[in-house]
């Protein structure tokens, strides 16, 4: 994808799984000790669940200890996968969405770096200019603790999913894509946890290295191309969410 090689020279290859979902890479020694507490509905329906996230017999009623894998990536729903058929079939025979997943996944970790240290000039191809217009005035009143939650690290970001495609024709004529991809992503960064109502607390344990606590938090991103002939073939983020952060 453009964007993605415009932003990282090579993408990190993954596993793809069914429907374009991707299976996010973490280092094999990782261990994460969860509590009980699952995702909140609103993030259940963007993933297209009506059970919870986590079984019943997998919510620390035995054991404690999951591995990082337990984060598994979610399949996009039937509409989903039909709106990436018809953006392939018409506007791009190269377009693949399991592809998409992992460059969107590479833009969000860049992205979502450069916005937590307030690099908006480094944004300004990247970013849609109305967009990194509200960003720069929330994110410089952030305090620093937030500021941090916002970058996520690619080793960190546990799962991803596509949660809509939209195609549509502007009164010109002019044919856009529009991809919402959402991201959920461990940080360390020191929130109190009342600040955060809602997210999930875990304590991750790499290897021999002391534990370690960090709250699950959410991101939407929102990509857009247009495809009318004779336009570069870039992507741009038309909307970025951090909730809880950038509300």
């Amino acid at each position: 994808m453009a964007l993605a090689a415009r932003l990282l020279p090579q993408l990190w290859h993954s596993r793809s799984l069914p429907c374009g979902a991707v299976r996010l890479r973490t280092p094999a020694a990782a261990e994460m000790r969860l509590p009980s507490a699952r995702l909140c509905y609103l993030c259940r329906c963007r993933l297209g669940l009506g059970a919870a996230l986590f079984p019943r017999s997998a919510c620390g009623l035995g054991s404690s200890a999951y591995p990082a894998q337990a984060f598994a990536s979610f399949p996009a729903c039937p509409q989903t996968r039909i709106k990436a058929f018809l953006i392939w079939a018409y506007f791009d025979k190269e377009f693949s969405i399991a592809e998409f997943s992992e460059g969107a996944k590479q833009a969000f970790a860049h992205v979502s770096k450069l916005l937590s240290q307030c690099k908006f000039d480094l944004l300004e191809e990247l970013v849609a200019k109305e967009v990194l217009h509200v960003l720069k005035e929330k994110v410089t009143s952030l305090p620093d603790n937030h500021k941090n939650a916002l970058a996520a690290n690619i080793d960190e970001i546990v799962f991803t999913s596509t949660g809509d495609i939209s195609i549509y024709y502007d009164e010109k004529g002019r044919k856009f894509v529009n991809i919402l991809m959402c991201f959920w992503y461990l940080t360390s960064a020191n929130i109190p946890s009342e600040t955060l109502r809602g997210a999930s607390i875990f304590q991750v344990k790499l290897g021999n290295q002391n534990v370690e606590t960090k709250q699950l938090l959410s991101a939407s991103y929102e990509f857009q191309r247009e495809f009318t002939q004779g336009v570069k073939p870039d992507w741009t983020i038309a909307r970025i969410e951090h909730s809880k952060l950038l509300e």
